[in-house]
């Protein structure tokens, strides 16, 4: 498959290998219920015109935590404080996710760990500590940590929380769609790892008459393996997009993706190397790898009214230095000049009644003092 085409997905069913997800439903109730939660808690992040890009860029790297990622962590944690329970939860993430949820647990007064890989960003990780949750480091992909997560959860009685795969996750990261439905676009572009996002953005939209399609990076595109019918596990290549870098996508986000994508789009990694480059130096936007996946697969969705989800601003300072530093960035292209036409001026129409003539006193004349003050205060005002 060539890595500039986009990938059309279907409906195809469940897998032999999936678990029973069967009675898990999420829909566009649960998203608006997620927002009146979320309210009271996080903030609507702002809409901003690339217009040298022509998109429109829904910027979730000014959100809580610097990341979509506290939207679905918030709104699960608030669902199990609604159901009584009162668990420690804990959580596998490379950095955006954890720090969602110690943020979230900070502040509803719920214990929180985090099983990050080694490796993973040094900002993100003193992000979680920041916040009072409990770090631990393991293996070396997010699939690995995923699976350590998973043996703390069941050995010691906590809540595991997914990091995509979760009806309240989301339902929480769609109240991006329902804030970006107010400005009308026709296509909404989102990054795609374990297909949360996406999941949310899609069920928020799609009943709008949006467009909604995915970006992923070729050789991290498990998501559009997986629709394509190929379940089975990858190696996921290095990226700079590390919140995307997920080895099997997410069960109850595969079947959502299949059934309200659009289309995905698969990004080369220097593209999306030049596209964050570009988006610091011409609009003044720090995003991380994942958060300018979407604005890199722009270019080949078509649309009057684009709007490109920048999912994240988590980006490690020596990492942005050298790209900085490395990456030249062609120059953009320069706009097409609207043609308009001169408006024409209109002789006056002939009147049957004379203008009246107004005659004007010269500054030197012997007219009264007054009046040559004012003359003159009108002279000085109108060379300023």
């Amino acid at each position: 498959m060539p890595p500039t085409a986009g990938v059309r997905v279907a409906d195809t069913g469940a897998s032999s290998q999936d678990p029973d997800v069967g009675d898990v439903n999420v829909g566009v109730g649960d998203v608006l219920a997620a927002q009146a939660r979320l309210r009271r808690y996080l903030p609507e992040t702002p809409l901003h015109h690339a217009e040298r890009f022509g998109v429109m860029l829904k910027l979730e790297n000014l959100q809580r935590t610097g990341s979509y990622k506290v939207r679905g962590a918030l709104n699960s944690l608030l669902v199990a404080r609604e159901r009584g329970d009162e668990r420690p939860v804990i959580c596998a993430s490379a950095g955006n996710h954890a720090q969602g949820v110690a943020w979230a647990a900070y502040r509803l007064g719920v214990q929180a760990i985090t099983v990050m890989p080694i490796g993973a960003p040094q900002n993100k990780i003193a992000g979680v500590a920041h916040w009072g949750a409990t770090v631990r480091q393991h293996g070396n992909s997010y699939d690995e940590a995923f699976m350590f997560a998973r043996e703390l959860a069941e050995q010691n009685g906590y809540r595991f929380l997914s990091a995509f795969d979760d009806p309240d996750v989301i339902a929480g990261q769609g109240t991006v769609g329902i804030e970006i439905a107010a400005h009308t676009p026709d296509v909404v572009i989102v990054p795609i790892g374990g297909g949360g996002l996406a999941s949310g953005v899609a069920l928020a939209l799609k009943s709008q008459g949006v467009r909604v399609v995915g970006a992923q990076v070729e050789g991290v595109d498990s998501m559009v393996r997986a629709l394509a019918g190929d379940v089975r596990a990858i190696a996921p290549a290095a990226s700079l997009a590390d919140g995307v870098r997920v080895k099997v996508p997410g069960f109850i986000t595969r079947r959502l993706c299949a059934n309200l994508l659009d289309d995905i789009v698969i990004v080369r990694e220097a593209e999306l190397r030049e596209t964050l480059v570009r988006l610091a130096l011409e609009e003044n936007i720090i995003a991380e790898g994942a958060g300018a996946l979407a604005l890199a697969a722009g270019r080949r969705v078509s649309g009057k009214r684009k709007c490109a989800v920048v999912s994240g601003g988590n980006i490690d300072a020596q990492v942005l230095a050298q790209l900085l530093s490395d990456v030249r960035p062609r120059p953009p292209r320069k706009p097409r000049r609207r043609k308009t036409e001169p408006a024409r001026l209109q002789p006056p129409a002939a009147s049957a009644t004379p203008s009246p003539v107004v005659r004007i006193q010269p500054l030197n004349s012997t007219a009264a003092p007054r009046t040559r003050r004012a003359a003159v205060a009108v002279e000085e005002e109108t060379t300023w």
